[in-house]
């Protein structure tokens, strides 16, 4: 019995695959040896000693004969159709391991509709990029990946926020307050969403969270976080601390309670109103305080109109 030299190569790939995986990147590697039907193994990402449940499935090619066809900064790898249509439709996120024996380097790519291009014949390819190697600079994109597929992440996090996009649907008023601890070059704050009963009270608090925005602006961060809602200041809070600020600046009384006004408030008002989401106090010169309001969007409203006709309608044929 002789063993042959592809098996060989192919034993190799695995190998070192899994050294990258365990060495480079500390996480765990479950090569999958039987049934193989495109995929060689599974990679499973650790953070520390904390194993996050996340996994990729990774299919693994061995030999120099997978780095003939140059691209563009890497090398074209061209699946047939079957593969292409069991990788895509596969319930983990797939990735494409070549591996070279000559430089014993294993390079990847990820397996989506966004990497894949259709070739006029009617075949497949996709670009292997040489500077995508499997190792410690590959934790990022791929832990990225290991999520799952941006597009189902987007309609996830709509189905999270449904709730409360139907708590703005049925007339209900939702406030957003942020503690921006603004000497922090870290960003540090708490954002937190309730709902305003406009009686005088506190928001009815919904949730809260806890964030390091670093240098990014929490008015541009917040609208991303809410993207189902329009956001705008909330009128009340924000004229209400303009009114003392002014009272501050333009009231003056005597010593027998009467008191003179300089300047007409909404003249006042006008020349210094700010445009755009901002605070409205920051009384100890550590922190800023913002009230947003929230309005359902057309994103949000469209949402509604699909989430039900998913939870409702009938099974549709395919």
């Amino acid at each position: 019995m002789r063993r042959k030299p592809s098996a060989k190569v192919a034993s190799a790939g695995v190998t070192h695959a899994k050294l990258a995986v365990e060495d480079e990147l500390k996480w765990l590697f479950r090569e999958q040896p039987t049934e193989d039907y495109g995929i060689d193994a599974q990679i499973e990402v650790v953070d520390g000693e904390d194993v996050r449940g996340r996994l990729l499935a990774l299919q693994i090619k061995s030999g120099e004969s997978w780095f003939q066809q140059a691209a563009p900064g890497g090398w074209w790898f061209r699946p047939d159709a079957e593969h292409v249509t069991y990788w895509l439709n596969h319930s983990l996120p797939v990735a494409v391991v070549l591996y070279h024996p000559g430089a014993k380097r294993c390079h990847w790519q990820l397996m989506n509709r966004r990497t894949l291009q259709e070739t006029p014949t009617g075949g497949w390819k996709l670009l292997v990029p040489e500077d995508q190697v499997l190792d410690a600079s590959a934790a990022a994109p791929l832990r990225e990946a290991a999520e799952g597929d941006p597009y189902v992440l987007r309609i996830r996090q709509l189905q999270l926020a449904k709730p409360w996009m139907e708590m703005l649907a049925s007339g209900k008023r939702l406030v957003v307050d942020i503690e921006e601890w603004i000497n922090k070059t870290s960003g540090r704050g708490r954002i937190s969403l309730g709902v305003d009963n406009e009686d005088g009270e506190k928001p009815q608090e919904l949730a809260s969270w806890g964030v390091f925005l670093g240098l990014a602006s929490y008015a541009e961060a917040v609208p991303r976080m809410f993207a189902w809602a329009d956001v705008q200041v909330h009128e009340e809070t924000y004229e209400d601390a303009e009114y003392d600020q002014y009272e501050a600046e333009c009231v003056i009384y005597d010593s027998e309670g009467d008191h003179f006004v300089t300047e007409d408030f909404d003249q006042w008002r006008s020349r210094r109103l700010a445009p755009g989401l901002r605070p409205y106090a920051n009384p100890s010169g550590e922190v800023d305080f913002w009230r947003l309001e929230l309005t359902l969007n057309e994103l949000g409203k469209a949402f509604l109109v699909v989430d039900k006709f998913g939870t409702e309608g009938r099974r549709l044929l395919t």
